[in-house]
């Protein structure tokens, strides 16, 4: 298959470890003029998907790009909110509001092409297989969601049900017969498992070249390493989204709020890593922070940043003070609150990101309106 445009992606997996993901920012600057700017932009823009399908030929690129955008209830309802000069018309003061769900329709339609192109050059329709242990209700949420965009953009896809008392010897079992199956293009264990089942253990018992989520501890060594992987899929949006929108991280300080495996530690090894490499990345000086971060560390490290990057589950964490002008916000969180004004449970981000209904900024920068864009 040819290489494809990099796809932007947000993972379904919801928060994953103590500090979760979800959501992006546009702030101002152009593209870099340098000579290694422009190499490194050249071979983002070709070689994204080619290194996320590297090493397989089982994993078409359009399957890689799909299970980024396939199922994020955040995706849906991010919003960019923008007060720079760049972001905004010279005449008026309202926030930008930078939609997620057009990005993703955008995504979908590009797919959806890829798909027919590879069917035409006489490859096999990909086919997902989705494997959903136990009840839990976000999980069968996020598989639906999955199931229902692959069919969207022609990808054949299967879930296999198994109950939450299934033993990890069976379910290992179960995977490895789909790794000798041949019309199975790519494996997706949806997390979280049974507390009796090791995730890692499972994760690794994928095949790397059917490994749709980028968990296999050879996907995952790749990417540190800088070489061509299938990359986690939320940590794959956030750097997808970064580019899309223009947002530059070439010497940029950026704060990543969140360490854990799936999410945090990709996202960081993207963002600081050198843009010439086999894998670019952001050539950005990157500082993690997590739960055992002081609050009031937090805040210096946050004001300092031009980007941050918010994966941590923890409803509200940043707000509108932590902020310094011009910088741009991510917010990947996915958190369930009670709200008491309905009684009802609501879906919120890590960044205290209430929109005021007749500015249409975040309250928070109602009152203190300053350069900051969030998304």
């Amino acid at each position: 298959m040819p290489p494809l445009s990099p796809p932007p992606g947000i993972c379904p997996q919801g928060p994953v470890g103590t500090l979760g993901p979800r959501r992006p920012i546009v702030a101002g600057a152009g593209p870099g003029s340098s000579r290694r700017a422009a190499r490194r932009d050249a071979a983002a823009r070709g070689g994204a998907d080619m290194a996320a399908a590297a090493g397989s030929s089982l994993l078409p690129s359009c399957l890689l790009r799909l299970r980024r955008w396939s199922a994020l209830p955040g995706v849906s309802r991010a919003a960019g909110y923008s007060s720079s000069s760049a972001a905004r018309s010279a005449a008026s003061d309202e926030a930008t509001v930078i939609s997620g769900a057009k990005l993703a329709k955008q995504v979908h339609k590009e797919v959806r092409r890829d798909v027919e192109s590879w069917i035409a050059l006489g490859n096999k329709r990909p086919h997902l297989t989705v494997i959903l242990v136990g009840d839990n209700p976000a999980s069968h949420t996020y598989v639906r969601n999955k199931i229902k965009a692959a069919a969207y953009v022609g990808i054949h896809s299967e879930i296999i049900l198994k109950p939450k008392d299934i033993s990890q010897e069976e379910l290992l079992d179960l995977t490895v017969q789909l790794n000798k199956d041949s019309k199975v293009s790519g494996i997706l264990v949806q997390l979280p498992l049974p507390d009796h089942i090791d995730e890692r253990t499972v994760c690794n018992a994928v095949a790397p070249e059917k490994d749709v989520d980028g968990f296999h501890v050879i996907n995952i060594g790749r990417l540190c390493l800088d070489q061509p992987s299938v990359i986690p899929a939320t940590a794959a949006a956030v750097w997808e989204i970064i580019k899309r929108t223009g947002i530059q991280t070439f010497g940029k300080n950026v704060l990543v709020a969140g360490r854990s495996k799936h999410v945090g530690m990709p996202i960081s090894m993207l963002l600081h890593t050198d843009g010439g490499h086999e894998r670019p990345g952001g050539d950005a000086t990157v500082t993690i922070t997590h739960r055992y971060t002081p609050k009031e560390q937090l805040k210096i490290h946050t004001q300092l940043a031009d980007i941050i990057v918010v994966a941590s589950g923890i409803p509200k964490l940043i707000t509108a003070d932590m902020v310094k002008e011009g910088a741009t916000v991510i917010d990947v969180g996915i958190n369930h609150i009670h709200d008491p004004l309905t009684g009802k449970t609501k879906l919120v981000g890590d960044v205290d990101f209430d929109v005021d209904a007749e500015s249409g900024l975040p309250c928070e920068l109602k009152k203190q309106y300053a350069e900051k864009t969030f998304i």
